[in-house]
């Protein structure tokens, strides 16, 4: 047996509680019964009770209200065979692991910001394949594509800022290092780039590839992360520190990272893209769903088959009422003739 919505059990603890419940009070009713008047008498001052009759009822009341329970977890057995076909388009996540990524404007640090929101769009996906590319300095390609979605969410729980042992903002290797992640097109979907980082490359010139993706037929949307102003940037080994443990240039000067908005909004732009900034509360990746990734064209990823599981739920939701009637048929009081 199969069950469509094991969520459904939770429920049985509140029904098991309330059957409790409703035997305690019984057997409390029972027990003053018994204070007032000897069991002896019982018969004669109420002519026709049956205490047996309401031991009876009460299981068939409890039962009936099991089963019903047992409803709601969607019961399923048999199944036939369907073919199960996934739409959607490919998406590579670049990420920016520098340690500027570690700045605090954005609460506990915009890196831990951009993975919990990389694993709630992950939550509303349905056929795109989504892979990731981490970078700082140099890049590579942590996880392909893929529509394993539990499987990519474990391989982005283990990226953090010490993944690319070289440092540095190299926004222009990444996106190179995403392009060949992508392979050659061989549907009509399309393909994107999300890349999400506050722009402040250090080498490189990322505008140099807006060329070679427009003649791949790649969009690069951007996700600015950080503020205008700038931050200042806590060290690794103290990475919630607001008043000392700031990086430091070779002069002794700490070290500000700022967003680079211009450069994001230029890559974005010419290759079809659009620009979002990340803010405090709303990372963007939802609006990007809702506003720009909705409207790409999505092409069959997989095709294969698949069992469907038949409900049943209707056979146990009959098998409550029949014990709903019985336990009505029941009487506790029999009805003397004059």
């Amino acid at each position: 047996m199969n069950w469509g919505n094991p969520h459904g059990f939770w429920y049985l603890g509140v029904i098991l509680l309330v059957l409790a419940a409703v035997v305690l009070l019984r057997k409390r009713r029972l027990t003053r019964m018994q204070q007032l008047l000897a069991p002896e008498v019982w018969k004669p001052l109420i002519p026709g009770w049956k205490r047996k009759r309401g031991t009876q009822r009460l299981i068939l009341w409890g039962a009936s209200l099991l089963i019903m329970t047992l409803t709601l977890a969607r019961p399923q057995w048999g199944f036939t065979w369907e073919e199960v076909t996934r739409r959607g388009l490919d998406m590579m996540i670049v990420l920016d692991t520098s340690r500027s990524m570690l700045a605090p404007d954005l609460k506990p640090n915009r890196l831990q910001q951009a993975k919990w929101a990389i694993e709630d769009m992950l939550e509303r996906l349905d056929g795109d394949r989504v892979g990731l590319v981490p970078f700082a300095g140099t890049s590579y390609m942590l996880c392909p594509l893929t529509v394993d979605y539990p499987a990519f969410v474990m391989t982005l729980q283990d990226v953090d800022s010490g993944l690319i042992p070289r440092g540095g903002t190299a926004i222009e290797d990444a996106l190179r290092t995403a392009m060949r992640s992508f392979g050659e097109k061989t549907g009509q979907a399309d393909r994107v780039i999300v890349l999400i980082t506050d722009g402040d490359d250090h080498e490189g010139n990322p505008l140099a590839l807006i060329d070679a993706l427009k003649e791949k037929g790649i969009r690069v949307y951007t996700v600015g992360v950080g503020t205008v102003e700038g931050e200042l940037i806590p060290t690794p080994d103290n990475p919630g520190s607001t008043t000392s443990g700031f990086l430091r240039d070779k002069d002794g000067q700490v070290i500000k990272t700022s967003l680079n908005e211009t450069l994001l909004t230029q890559l974005a732009i010419e290759t079809g893209g659009s620009y979002l900034r990340a803010t405090a509360g709303d990372f963007g990746l939802d609006r990007l769903l809702d506003r720009e990734l909705a409207r790409l064209q999505r092409d069959t990823s997989e095709s294969k088959m698949a069992k469907r599981f038949q409900d049943k739920a209707g056979w146990f939701l009959g098998a409550a009422l029949l014990l709903l009637l019985a336990e009505a048929g029941l009487r506790e009081h029999r009805e003397e003739k004059p």
